[in-house]
């Protein structure tokens, strides 16, 4: 591991300095970077759902939206939605969050126009992440090392923080609810918690806008999922997108991998804003000073003109669209699906996976998959990319037994393989 004495020693006086700091609506040059130091700070220890680390990172997030100007929701919990880590839901099962609670963060901005008012635009981030390893690190034995997350979703958190603040100087006609989610590295648990719970009714919400890895902004490249789920979705990006200049990848339905997808289900449209996959994902490695503040600002920029787009139309047209199949009495919000036991190589790689490894007695090393090899094709399912793997394997169960082709070399080879359990 690298020399951290210096960035720690930058860190500890940037936590001793923010209550000093002003918090003026003109100051997001100093924020955007301090709320990143304190979010991705050691000492939060990777903010795992449920562990005091989380519970450091929620209480920052409120006292942010009341620092901001932001109200409380509806639903009388302050600016928090609690809820228990079931042990029974995927994510919990045989993980040490079961039975612990968690909190969403919640807080609002009113509407200007009377007639809109309750009308609602929800803006999420999850503020969780993987706490000291274990299950869901890409860092083999890993296990009580902190994982900062600063990208994944630190990054989210202070987008969502820097569109909150933007607004507030000029609310738009609807209103505006902004949702830090706990639990969505355990299954999107927070914001299926909210879902199910809301705290305004889900049918007065309009859109649903999420900010999950944005951190990362490299040669101007943006991809914006959900595109799919409004008609007027991909007109709106691409006018705006003229002043902003991104080289945009808007595309997709609103399946994926983030909390976006608890509002597909609802039956909600939604845009989900991504800076893209690097070799940090889901490692220890993933620290903030990696990050483009500078472009996590012009993300939020980007963003804050399409919401306000969004609330000044009288409605989006919901093209509902439905789900990769999921196994047999499993939602699409459950989890992540059967276990392959694969390490992926986060670099870009056109067409497939790249595997930098594979666990040990796993299911892919079983089958003889090793580190190099690319999965083009799970199943009956086509893989060009991680979303694409990990859709296919949402649509199979533990113990299912599936071809998987993958690329070695310049050969194409086939190989069975019996899908295990995630956690087990």
């Amino acid at each position: 591991m690298c020399d951290r004495t210096a960035p720690v020693l930058v860190t500890v006086l940037l936590l001793l300095l923010l209550p000093r700091v002003s918090h003026a609506q003109g100051s997001n040059g100093v924020r955007i970077p301090a709320d990143m130091h304190y979010l991705a700070d050691d000492r939060l220890e990777g903010r795992g759902t449920g562990t005091p680390g989380a519970d450091l990172a929620a209480e920052y997030i409120g006292r942010r939206f009341r620092e901001i100007g932001l109200q409380q929701a509806p639903g009388g919990e302050g600016w928090f939605q609690h809820y228990v880590v079931s042990a029974h839901s995927a994510g919990g099962a045989g993980s040490s969050a079961a039975g612990r609670e968690a909190r969403n963060v919640i807080g609002m901005i009113q509407g200007t126009d009377p007639d809109r008012a309750h009308e609602y635009i929800v803006i999420g981030a999850h503020y969780d992440h993987l706490g000291l390893g274990g299950r869901g690190s890409l860092d083999p034995d890993s296990v009580g090392v902190v994982h900062n997350g600063a990208d994944d979703n630190a990054s989210g958190v202070v987008a969502l923080l820097e569109v909150a603040r933007r607004l507030s100087l000029q609310p738009p006609p609807q209103s505006v609810l902004f949702i830090a989610f706990s639990g969505e590295e355990l299954g999107l648990l927070g914001s299926t918690a909210y879902v199910k719970s809301p705290s305004v009714p889900m049918e007065h919400v309009t859109a649903m806008v999420n900010f999950d890895m944005v951190g990362r902004l490299r040669d101007d490249k943006l991809i914006v999922y959900g595109v799919e789920t409004a008609t007027e979705f991909r007109p709106i990006l691409d006018s705006l997108n003229d002043h902003h200049h991104f080289a945009l990848s808007a595309q997709g339905g609103g399946y994926g991998p983030s909390d976006q997808t608890s509002f597909t289900v609802a039956g909600r449209p939604v845009l989900h804003f991504f800076t893209g996959t690097h070799t940090d994902y889901h490692r220890t490695t993933d620290d903030w000073e990696k990050i483009n503040f500078e472009g996590i600002e012009r993300v939020a920029s980007f963003a804050t003109d399409v919401v306000r787009a969004i609330a000044r139309r009288p409605s989006l047209t919901f093209v509902d669209s439905p789900p990769p199949p999921a196994p047999s009495g499993e939602s699409r919000t459950s989890g992540y699906g059967a276990y392959l036991g694969t390490v992926p190589d986060m670099s870009e790689n056109p067409g497939g996976v790249l595997l930098s490894g594979v666990r040990a007695g796993g299911p892919a090393d079983l089958a003889g998959i090793t580190a190099g090899d690319i999965i083009i094709k799970i199943g009956d399912h086509d893989v060009v990319d991680l979303q694409g793997m990990t859709d296919a394997l949402r649509a199979y169960a533990p113990g299912d037994v599936v071809e998987i082709v993958v690329r070695r070399g310049e050969m194409e080879r086939t190989v069975t393989v019996t899908l295990g359990s995630r956690g087990g």
